[in-house]
Order: structure tokens, then C-alpha cells, then sequence
């Protein structure tokens, strides 16, 4: 073979695998998948870390997630609509309108109750524990806190989530048994008592809500949804 024939072709070969390189990688350039922001699917999953999830469209950029979508309610425990309540003895969820003041010396919690149309103070529903006596002891205690009574008063036993209740409804004139947070002493006529001792595995708790009769009925169902919550 003649030597400068022999130079050609091996510089001819060398300028073809070149040309053929810069030519494929051209192509790849001008037609290939861009990896934008916008096209994450460009990215192959096999260049992401073990056990990575997978990309999509959504995610912390632009996307939105099960948790940002979930409505504030859903995020809260209990919801929006009540408040967590408990003693040593039992738990309860009481009414979120209800204004919830700190545990003090036997009172395990006490809610303020706004005044209903008509009367011109709240009401109150103080929660007990410890206080001794006994289940029928403390209904009439109660009871006797009414110096004239509008009628007999109404008393029931049920049994709740597996606790022995024991309820009271007295109306009348409520000479007082201990003054009651933000109102005046004295007598006061047309007042009702709604009264409840659960009989926990600790020990009783004694809820009793006091106030004028009509804003003592607005929360009636209130009170009574409260009982139904009671749990060990």
C-alpha cells in the first residue's frame, strides 16, 4: 500500500468518528426531552436516590398535598366544634361556646356560658371531684341550694359509655351555694340547676350548671351532649 494512501484513510476515519460524535450529540440537543421545572417526568427515577418517591406535578413547588388541602377542622383533634375536658377520674368534650377557665382547688374545670336573649347574666357549669358524700348526699345538697322551687324537682339515673350518672333539674329561687364566677351573691328568682355525678373508676365527678332558667335552656342540649361524651 502506498504510505501517503495508508495516512489518509487513518485521518479519514478519525475525521468520521468525529463528525459522527458532534453530529449525535446535536441531535440529542435539538430533540431530545428537556429536564425543566416543568417536565420533571424528563428525570429518570433510576437517577434518584433509594426508596425516593417517584416525581409528578405536584409536590412542595406548585403542587398541592393531601396535608395543605386538609381543612383546618380535619387537622385538630375533636375538630373545631368542642373542647377536650377531663379529671383524674373521667374525660369529657364540652360545647366550644362554652368559655373554659383553669382547673382551681376542687373544681377540675369551670365554663362560662353567655347570657341568653333576656337575661342579664350567664350561666355557669362548674365540674367537680372529691368532694365526698356520696351520690345522693350531694343531689339533695343541691337541691336544697333552691329556696322555692317551681316544681318538684326532676332527678334520673342512666348509665353512659359504662358510668353510672346520676342527673337533677331544679328551678326556682337560687339562694346560693357558693358565689359563681363574674355574677353578684344574693338570691336570685327564676334560676335553674342542671346537676350530674358520674361515677368514675377514681372517684365521682360532679358537673352542675346554675343560671337564669332561659340561658340554662339554651345549653340544655349543650349539657346534655357533654354527658354523652363521658368516657373512663
Amino acid at each position: 500500500m502506498n504510505k501517503p494512501n495508508y495516512l489518509y484513510g487513518i485521518i479519514g476515519l478519525l475525521a468520521g468518528l468525529v463528525i459522527g460524535y458532534i453530529g449525535t450529540n446535536y441531535i440529542n440537543q435539538a430533540y431530545g426531552p428537556a429536564v425543566t421545572a416543568n417536565n420533571p417526568a424528563a428525570v429518570s427515577n433510576n437517577t434518584l436516590p433509594p426508596n425516593h418517591p417517584p416525581t409528578g406535578t405536584t409536590g412542595a413547588t406548585g403542587g398541592s398535598s393531601d396535608a395543605a388541602s386538609a381543612s383546618p377542622g380535619a387537622m385538630m383533634p375533636g375538630g373545631s366544634g368542642s373542647q377536650s375536658g377531663g379529671s383524674g377520674a373521667v374525660k369529657w368534650t364540652a360545647p366550644a361556646r362554652w368559655e373554659a377557665k383553669p382547673a382551681s382547688g376542687m373544681r377540675a374545670a369551670t365554663y362560662l356560658i353567655p347570657a341568653a336573649k333576656g337575661d342579664s347574666e350567664g350561666a355557669e357549669c362548674a365540674v367537680f371531684e372529691n368532694l365526698g358524700g356520696g351520690v345522693q348526699a350531694n343531689i339533695d345538697r343541691w337541691i336544697g341550694q333552691f329556696e322555692k322551687a317551681d316544681s318538684a324537682p326532676a332527678q334520673k339515673q342512666e348509665t353512659i359509655n359504662g358510668l353510672n350518672v346520676t342527673t337533677v333539674d331544679v328551678s326556682g329561687t337560687f339562694k346560693g351555694g357558693g358565689q359563681m364566677m363574674g355574677q353578684s351573691s344574693g338570691p336570685k328568682a327564676g334560676y335553674r340547676l342542671l346537676g350530674a355525678i358520674a361515677e368514675g373508676p377514681g372517684g365521682e365527678v360532679f358537673f352542675k350548671l346554675t343560671g337564669p332558667a332561659k340561658t340554662v335552656a339554651a345549653a340544655q342540649g349543650e349539657f346534655q351532649a357533654m354527658l354523652k361524651s363521658l368516657k373512663k
